[in-house]
């Protein structure tokens, strides 16, 4: 099976610009393609990885991915999807994370292999160097204003207003695919599909141009089965870096994903062949509960964007928690799997009663409450049931030496931590 039909099974494939002459070029060869990838934050999240992982793909069909990091654009704001101008950066702001974004996509491509390694580059390295008058009278004459009127990404946007600045937006992609062109032989470029217009822009820049013909990809923005946008949760996006999102709650983000939702996932965000896809499918239809579908997204995407080592981590946090095991879990896994839940730090060694910890640290609302809880049975001391009511809180009983789990009802968990 070629790359575009694999790309259709995985429903990664929305917008071709010619798709039967793609179809014919990539049966002539190997091509050269790109995606951009603008630093707008320290971190890529799991909506870039969607159009990231379509550049592996076509990597593992024997293409040639290139990796353009916007550390030009990135300077400039793309209005593709936005509402309002996006917040200027300043420029060594920018510098840091275009660093950042590259790192992270050298996670996912390879570089070493000898036929067709992959590439990344900074196109601030060449929009930098292009002067305002060549700029004007080279490029910007290539585009009427009525053309770029007219798509989509820019007229959205005419109501609300638009600068000059992010106007020309379209123009810089544009001449990075004709620099890419030019000087890498590129000839396809990625993207998510509010990207479109953008891309047939750089399209038809080539054309006028060079006289050649390139071609324009898109991926479909992906969203969840109610509507509701991928990867946005209560604590925020879910990130790439393993400091923003740790490899614990990226992989509860999967395990928690609908029976709706979770076939298109692993069709995106997994290698799995199209007949474990479908075996995973039946499962879902015949047996829902035993979520094993989950699981196995769960299991792929962290191993991918982490480690099998993060995954196998984020498991036996996920075990300890659900069958009530702390005592299992090492130091690193207390902090990665609690990382998010109100954490109370005591300085000093010395010992506590039980009722005064829960009203310090706010896991009771007072003292009077705290002794209720304990009564009621509703305090549990790394998954030990408390009550009695002149309990002391040891440093026998800190796990690794340093914790202490707490629990209130079935599921408000707190984590104390000492300091000594």
């Amino acid at each position: 099976m070629d790359v575009i039909q694999d790309l259709e099974f995985r429903g990664l494939l929305y917008q071709v610009t010619d798709r039967d002459a793609l179809v014919r070029r990539l049966t002539d060869g190997p091509i050269t393609l790109y995606n951009g990838f603008d630093p707008t934050a320290d971190s890529l999240t799991i909506g870039n990885l969607v159009v990231i992982l379509l550049l592996r793909r076509f990597q593992l069909a024997g293409n040639h991915p290139i990796g353009v990091v916007g550390g030009g654009t990135g300077l400039i704001g793309d209005p593709s999807g936005k509402s309002s101008e996006r917040q200027l950066n300043e420029s060594e702001v920018v510098e840091a994370w275009t660093a950042k974004v590259r790192d992270q996509l050298a996670r996912f491509l390879d570089f070493d292999v000898k036929s067709n390694p992959a590439r990344i580059v900074n196109n601030y390295d060449w929009l930098s160097e292009l002067g305002t008058v060549e700029f004007l009278r080279d490029i910007g004459k290539h585009f009427p204003v009525n053309y770029m009127l007219a798509k989509e990404s820019v007229n959205s946007r005419l109501d609300a207003g638009i600068s000059f600045t992010e106007f020309s937006y379209m123009i810089l992609q544009s001449y990075d695919y004709l620099w890419l062109n030019r000087n890498m032989g590129c000839e396809l470029q990625t993207g998510g599909s509010d990207q479109w217009g953008n891309i047939t822009a750089g399209v038809d820049l080539i054309r006028r141009i060079r006289g050649r013909s390139v071609f324009g990809l898109t991926s479909p923005l992906v969203t969840n089965a109610d509507g509701s946008k991928l990867g946005k949760t209560e604590l925020g996006a879910i990130w790439l870096d393993d400091q923003l999102t740790t490899p614990y709650q990226f992989y509860q983000y999967w395990i928690n994903t609908s029976d709706d939702d979770v076939i298109q996932y692993i069709k995106i965000f997994t290698f799995l062949s199209h007949s474990e896809i479908k075996e995973l499918e039946s499962e879902v239809q015949s047996s829902p509960w035993e979520r094993v579908a989950q699981r196995t997204l769960a299991r792929e995407a962290t191993t991918l964007v982490h480690d099998k080592q993060a995954m196998n981590r984020a498991e036996n946090i996920s075990r300890a928690l659900f069958y009530g095991k702390v005592s299992d879990l090492t130091a690193k896994e207390i902090e990665e799997g609690l990382h998010d839940v109100p954490t109370h730090i005591i300085e000093g060694d010395k010992k506590r009663k039980l009722v005064d910890l829960l009203a310090e640290a706010k896991i009771s609302p007072s003292k009077r409450r705290a002794r209720e809880d304990i009564v009621n049975g509703a305090i549990s001391i790394n998954d030990q049931r408390c009550s009695d009511l002149d309990r002391l809180v040891i440093p026998a009983d800190r796990q690794q030496g340093q914790y202490i789990v707490i629990r209130r009802g079935k599921s408000k968990y707190h984590l104390v931590k000492w300091i000594v």
